[in-house]
């Protein structure tokens, strides 16, 4: 009995790990039908994170579809590397610099709110602050000893708090979008279909009424 109960508690370290990281983060509350924010949070992406991640499982013509962005506008607003409207969001840095460079290759970010969920991300992209003793003289609360260097550094100081909290959010919204851009739609088929479940109860019901009406 001892070896079971202490096998059993091996087994529930990593989620009972993984709860007490997740209870320490602060909650967001983000809107992926809320078009402003995610046209602010792909600018943001594009600007700050493309330099070293790649969101290589999306398109950008169909982030300009879905964000109601018009394609010459995407290819001159957000569109750095002479991609073509239908390219995937690529970069160009190699996976053996990024290694030198930052001791790993930089993941690609298309499924990462997915992965991390949106409340890490939020924590992570806002929990950034000064550390010598680090190579790019930066560390993490969320991420303790991470090797990527703060590049929303500039942002945070250009603007007042709570609008860097925004910016933060919008960004997170984006790459929610990113991981599950079926999302919406999903949603909106999944209504019609109780709508037609509840409608086709009705006339179940009533046509079952009328052949059982004489059995009694």
């Amino acid at each position: 009995m001892k070896t079971l109960m202490a096998v059993l508690m091996l087994l529930l370290l990593p989620a009972l790990a993984l709860a007490a990281e997740q209870g320490a983060l602060e909650k967001v509350d983000i809107d992926v039908a809320d078009k402003p924010a995610l046209q602010d949070g792909a600018r943001t992406f594009v600007n700050y994170c493309m330099g070293c991640h790649s969101a290589r499982f999306q398109r950008y013509e169909r982030v300009a579809d879905d964000l109601g962005i018009p394609h010459d506008l995407m290819l001159e607003k957000l569109v750095f590397t002479g991609a073509k409207i239908g390219d995937h969001m690529s970069i160009g840095m190699q996976s053996a610099d990024a290694k030198a460079w930052f001791g790993a290759a930089p993941p690609d970010l298309t499924l990462v709110a997915r992965v991390r969920g949106i409340d890490w991300l939020y924590g992570y992209l806002r929990g950034f602050y000064a550390d010598p003793s680090r190579p790019w003289g930066v560390n993490n609360t969320v991420f303790p000893n991470v090797g990527m260097p703060d590049v929303l550094a500039g942002v945070r100081q250009s603007l007042a708090p709570e609008q860097f909290d925004e910016k933060i959010k919008n960004l997170v919204t984006f790459l929610a979008y990113s991981a599950n851009p079926v999302k919406l739609q999903s949603q909106r088929i999944g209504t019609y279909v109780l709508l037609y479940l509840a409608v086709f109860f009705i006339f179940a019901y009533l046509l079952k009424r009328e052949y059982w009406k004489d059995v009694h």
